[in-house]
């Protein structure tokens, strides 16, 4: 059964004793609990960072009310303790029926924790499921104080005010969302299944995860994916991915600045079969990258990256590494800071990263570190659409007859400052498409992408264009190859002028809703 679609009734606080109690009053379901509706920009408004929608209709304060007056303890009937909120393929049958969810305070009688002394990435290990873009992503997040706030509410623990009642915040698809959850945890052999601490009795890192698997349907349901998408659910930023074989020149000069600010950074290895390399890398795996630093070894300067394998343990063997004799090259006090022996973490050169690596992500509230000396601001805008059966579902332009009747934005931008640099990128534009399905793995994702074309000043139109537009055009800026994924973007430089924007997928007939996000270093205009 779809837990999305159950009424409010069927969330109820289970007493500690199993006797019977009153139920409290039940809510308007919520529906499509992902829908967006209104411009995510809106600061204070339903859906931000400061108010975030109930997910699933459940409301923290009220049922954790509800709770403490009723002396009982929450069970989430939305996300059960059952095999359902497991999923199907993770584990066999036989272990499936040995599976216990136990609540942390009956693992660990008075000793349980929510966090120990403090949060970092070394608190946990990946357990057993594919998610290592999630937790990567949550290595990245343990940086951000800021950021790791909003995702996990302060005043949780297993002491004052307990209830069994937790909660945690998302970006999804345009809105903040607070996900509630009981802390029945999946066991087996009275050993967490999933994501495991390294410090016996301190559980933050198996319930953000459980937060993470309700919100995507199922643990199941978070095996597989890109680092890019839980990086940007914890920012609701904006989103910079960098193919490493055609990475910029100056990409470490980027990433220093982003270290230096407010943002999160993962990589992935290329795609394979989790298999660990004669080096130490993981194949098909994903990164966090946890710190960007330049030395003097044998006076020279050497550009180094820092990196966090997810998994706890192996490291990178090759120069930088732990053990590597280069370390005997820089001073001493260089080696003292950097040199730190944590399981899984390690540094190794740019040049051996872009090697190695396969892409990367960084994800931000805002791009200004992207140049070094600019007194320019990004200014950012969002537009929430569709492609809808039989009338904006045209296709990408390969469907020459049918292209025009895809979504259009017009956007017009002003001069450029002359306090912003020049011959820089200025633009950048993401478009996501939003799920179709409660479940992610269940979610058809369309082969999606955007042009960008030139309006000549001669050219004025006061609604859509037809084909007589498109017919010999070419665009100045596509976000090709088309990808069967979440979202695509294009990082690019525009002079002022106005441009048009379409959002396709590959193919017509195909209907969805998208989000479409345009940032520029100048003042722009845009509707649809």
């Amino acid at each position: 059964m779809d837990h999305a679609t159950k009424s409010q009734k069927h969330m109820h606080c289970a007493p500690y004793h199993g006797t019977d109690f009153k139920m409290p009053p039940p809510m308007v379901p919520h529906g499509m609990c992902l829908k967006v509706m209104n411009n995510r920009n809106m600061k204070g408004g339903m859906g931000s960072e400061t108010n975030p929608l109930k997910f699933m209709d459940q409301d923290y304060d009220f049922l954790q009310d509800y709770c403490l007056k009723t002396n009982q303890s929450f069970v989430d009937e939305f996300f059960p303790p059952d095999a359902c909120s497991i999923g199907e393929g993770l584990l066999e049958k036989d272990d499936m029926a040995r599976v216990e969810w136990i609540r942390p305070t009956v693992l660990y009688p008075n000793l349980a924790e929510f966090i120990v002394k403090t949060v970092s990435r070394f608190d946990y290990a990946q357990g057993n499921i594919g998610n290592c873009w999630f937790l990567a992503s949550v290595g990245a997040l343990t940086f951000q104080n800021k950021l790791l706030h909003k995702v996990v509410p302060d005043g949780q623990s297993f002491s004052h005010n307990y209830t069994g009642l937790f909660h945690f915040r998302f970006w999804r698809f345009g809105k903040w969302y607070d996900v509630v959850i009981d802390d029945k945890l999946p066991t087996i052999g009275r050993q967490l299944i999933f994501v495991k601490s390294k410090t016996f009795n301190e559980f933050w890192p198996a319930l953000l995860e459980k937060a993470y698997a309700k919100v995507c349907g199922s643990y199941a349901d978070m095996h597989s994916g890109r680092v890019s998408e839980a990086l940007l659910d914890f920012t609701g930023g904006v989103h910079m991915h960098y193919e490493l074989n055609t990475a910029p020149n100056d990409l470490w000069e980027i990433m220093y600045r982003a270290y230096q600010s407010e943002v999160l950074m993962g990589c992935e290895t290329p795609a394979g079969k989790e298999t660990r390399l004669s080096n130490g890398i993981v194949l098909g795996h994903a990164y966090t990258v946890t710190k960007v630093y330049k030395v003097t070894s044998g006076g020279n300067p050497v550009k180094l990256v820092r990196l966090f394998n997810p998994w706890g343990d192996s490291e990178w063997e090759g120069d930088w590494s732990d053990k590597s004799p280069l370390w005997n090259t820089v001073s001493n006090e260089d080696r003292k800071q950097l040199l730190v022996n944590e399981n899984g973490e390690f540094w190794m050169s740019m040049k051996d990263f872009l090697r190695t690596f396969d892409n990367m992500d960084i994800c931000c509230t805002s791009p200004d570190f992207l140049e070094e000396r600019s007194a320019c601001h990004w200014i950012s805008k969002y537009h929430h659409g569709s492609w809808v059966s039989g009338s904006t579902d045209g296709g990408c332009m390969n469907y020459e007859d049918s292209f025009c009747k895809n979504p259009q934005f017009w956007l017009r931008i002003n001069e450029l400052d002359k306090a912003c640099e020049q011959g820089q990128n200025n633009v950048l534009v993401t478009l996501i498409q939003k799920p179709d399905k409660r479940h992610r793995r269940h979610s058809a994702h369309h082969g999606i992408g955007f042009y960008v074309f030139a309006i000549p000043p001669e050219i004025k139109s006061e609604g859509k264009f037809g084909s007589s537009f498109f017919h010999g055009r070419k665009p100045v800026v596509t976000s090709r190859p088309f990808q069967d994924a979440r979202q695509v973007m294009k990082f690019f430089r525009l002079e002022a002028g106005e441009y048009l924007i379409v959002p396709s997928t590959y193919q017509p007939n195909k209907s969805g809703e998208f989000i479409l996000s345009i940032l520029c270093k100048n003042e722009i205009h845009i509707h649809g």
